[in-house]
């Protein structure tokens, strides 16, 4: 069996190796995730053959109690809520990594650069845990989305990751007592709350990523604390995606990691509500937007967490269908960040049936919409806003937005005046050639459907 372990393993690292390569593109992602999991299930029966491995008693608890709470998260948490999933799924990961390093401390103590990996990962598993359960309640709304700061917030922090470095540099270096252990795991435990509560909503798809790059490093430490060399392969696969995908999403957002993490940015302007009243704007009636996207060439659809907050994506395909039979060519143009994680649109607008090659990346799409007769954004809002570029003094300036502005017509249906995740007003909204469809993102384009089938 010593000589087939190895094989296994290597044999599940391809799986994981290839499942990256192939979810990078919608066409093959299905494939990805499928070699994913044969990965994965051959690492497990790898595990479970090791030689010291010998009792089976609590490994079997534990793949029920895991069982039990993963099936049903699965089946029954909607499409829409795929960016809570995902941080209950980091959450569990890195509680994982950070109670077998406890486990381990306590078993035999090691010392070294193995206690030293030992304290990586009880470090990053513990503060990533609590970080993803406080992510998970911005994301369900269950805490509010907007950051919670109070004075000297960041300097707080500090000390209290500070605190937890050095005792885990004390314990590598040998020096310890019975207090100083339980003391680390509270500094890390507290670290990760305190990193993402002064977060807000905007920046929870760089959050994702960071998270599931640290939940990554985490794992791979625990490799080297067990010896095990597909830990460390997997997490150093999933600690470098996780890094690369939250580099993309700060530069889509013009942004560095120290403002996403540490510049609280989110937060609305008391004035800015009171300004958006007062400005007048001109709105449309779902016949009225009807008749302007059957008299329309060409379409581009922006979709935005409005969107899936609404479950409209299914009724954008039934609109999507009824253009297209009338000879309206209709795209999908993604941002990077609009949602709540990284490929959020894509995902939603898959599970309708929406074509791939209609979901267009921003530098695709950004050239067509001079050409284009309507830009019909729905539910999406700093994402599109022109102050990024007109305006160096916004919170949001060098952000790259999609060019729904630069449309013949822009329609944007949104439940009200309300700013977006950065707090600004959209200067978008007050154009002469845009009409605010006021209501609720699924009924409105319900209604809307329901005019272009009565018409044809």
């Amino acid at each position: 069996m010593a000589q087939v372990l190895p094989f296994i393993y290597l044999l599940a690292s391809a799986g994981f190796i290839l499942a990256m390569k192939w979810m990078n593109h919608p066409s093959t992602a299905r494939r990805g995730v499928i070699i994913g999991e044969i990965g994965m299930l051959l690492a497990v029966i790898g595990t479970l053959l090791r030689s010291d491995v010998h009792n089976f008693t609590w490994i079997l608890v534990g793949l029920a109690i895991g069982s039990a709470i993963g099936a049903p998260l699965a089946y029954l948490m909607p499409m829409t809520a795929v960016p809570q999933l995902t941080a209950l799924s980091h959450a569990f990961g890195a509680l994982a990594s950070a109670l077998i390093g406890t486990a381990e401390y306590y078993r035999e103590t090691p010392h070294g650069f193995t206690m030293g990996a030992l304290s990586a990962e009880t470090l990053l598993g513990f503060l990533t845990a609590t970080a993803s359960v406080i992510a998970f309640g911005k994301l369900q709304e269950i805490l509010p989305t907007r950051p919670i700061t109070y004075a000297g917030q960041n300097i707080v922090s500090f000390i209290v990751l500070g605190g937890a470095v050095v005792l885990g540099v004390s314990l590598t270096a040998g020096i310890s007592a019975p207090w100083m252990f339980p003391l680390f795991i509270a500094f890390s435990l507290l670290f990760g709350i305190m990193l993402v509560t002064p977060i807000g909503g905007a920046d929870m798809p760089t959050v994702i990523a960071l998270l599931n790059s640290s939940a990554g490093v985490a794992a791979a430490a625990m490799g080297f604390v067990l010896d095990n060399r597909l830990l460390i392969v997997a997490g150093a696969l999933n600690g470098t995606a996780g890094l690369l995908l939250s580099i993309i999403m700060c530069k889509a957002m013009n942004r560095s990691f120290v403002n996403v993490l540490f510049g609280a940015f989110g937060q609305v302007q008391a004035s800015v509500a009171a300004q958006a009243a007062q400005r007048p704007v001109r709105s449309a009636t779902p016949e009225e937007a009807a008749a302007i996207l059957d008299s329309s060439s060409s379409v581009i659809i922006i979709p935005g967490y409005g969107m899936a907050v609404a479950q409209a994506q299914h009724k954008i395909r039934e609109m999507y269908d009824l253009l297209t039979r009338r000879g309206v060519n209709v795209r999908f143009a993604i941002h990077p960040v609009a949602g709540r994680m990284p490929g959020h649109m894509n995902v939603l607008l898959a599970e309708a049936d929406i074509p791939y090659d209609k979901l267009l990346e921003m530098d695709e799409i950004n050239g067509e919409f001079p050409m284009t007769d309507v830009a019909l954004v729905v539910g999406a809002n700093d994402v599109v806003n022109p102050l990024a570029r007109s305006d160096k003094d916004s919170p949001i300036a060098g952000m790259p937005i999609l060019d729904a502005d630069r449309a013949r017509t822009v329609m944007v249906i949104k439940r009200g005046m309300s700013p977006g995740f950065a707090g600004i007003d959209n200067e978008l909204y007050y154009m002469d050639k845009t009409l605010m469809l006021f209501g609720d993102a699924k009924g409105f384009v319900a209604s809307i459907v329901k005019e272009l089938g009565s018409n044809h």
